[in-house]
């Protein structure tokens, strides 16, 4: 499993298939991909869904530019639920690659400074990680990997993975929706692309004032 994991890896990046991962691909490609989506809706969001798996289940870069060309793509809705999905899928698979590939070496060789956290996600697990997925403090791939070293049961970090990266999905499928939208730069003065954009850099501020009412109300620790 970690040699075929590696060897994956290794081809994204000796083959540069970053450079189809980035904004500027997307652009190009757009009209194509929107083409082929409404010729053929199941089988390009099939597509989608496997490929933005592999993506996050192998933490290779490129999940933020997914979720926006799934907006631009699917529209609001099945964007939504198709980054959802496949999201949650990739983490848990990310999740399940570190538990299973490397907790026990890690947890031998840094079990001193792994203790505080194992007794965190024992006492609180599934409101940890649901703060960190609403309020990143570290990226989503880091947060994989790093719960995949805990003792946080599988199907727990999967709902709550869903559960809490469900809003800022939300918002950045309405930012590709948006961004999609776009036919010229006078669009960018467009209400509905200035909010999106105002979701975008506010999201993260709701999201921490909301996990701390929550944390005072209930009485979980910050």
């Amino acid at each position: 499993m970690l040699a075929g994991a590696a060897v994956l890896i290794g081809l994204f990046f000796y083959f540069d298939l970053q450079r189809y991962l980035s904004l500027e691909y997307f652009q190009a490609q757009r009209a194509w991909a929107v083409s082929l989506y409404q010729t053929q809706p199941w089988l390009t969001s099939l597509a989608f869904l496997l490929g933005y798996v592999a993506v996050t289940g192998l933490s290779l870069p490129g999940a933020a530019i997914l979720t926006l060309a799934a907006g631009a793509v699917f529209g609001l809705l099945v964007g939504t639920l198709v980054v959802s999905f496949a999201s949650t899928f990739g983490a848990t698979l990310a999740f399940l690659l570190a538990r299973h590939l490397f907790r026990d070496a890690v947890q031998r060789r840094f079990a001193r400074q792994l203790e505080p956290i194992n007794a965190g996600v024992r006492k609180d697990g599934a409101f940890y990680l649901f703060a960190l997925r609403l309020v990143p403090a570290f990226p989503f791939f880091a947060i994989n990997l790093a719960m995949g070293l805990t003792p946080l049961r599988v199907w727990t970090f999967y709902w709550v993975s869903q559960l809490g990266m469900l809003a800022g999905t939300l918002v950045y499928v309405n930012a590709g929706r948006e961004i999609g939208q776009l036919e010229s730069l006078a669009g960018i003065l467009s209400p509905g692309l200035i909010l999106s954009f105002a979701l975008l850099g506010l999201f993260p501020l709701l999201a921490k004032k909301a996990v701390d009412l929550f944390s005072r109300r209930f009485g979980h620790a910050g």
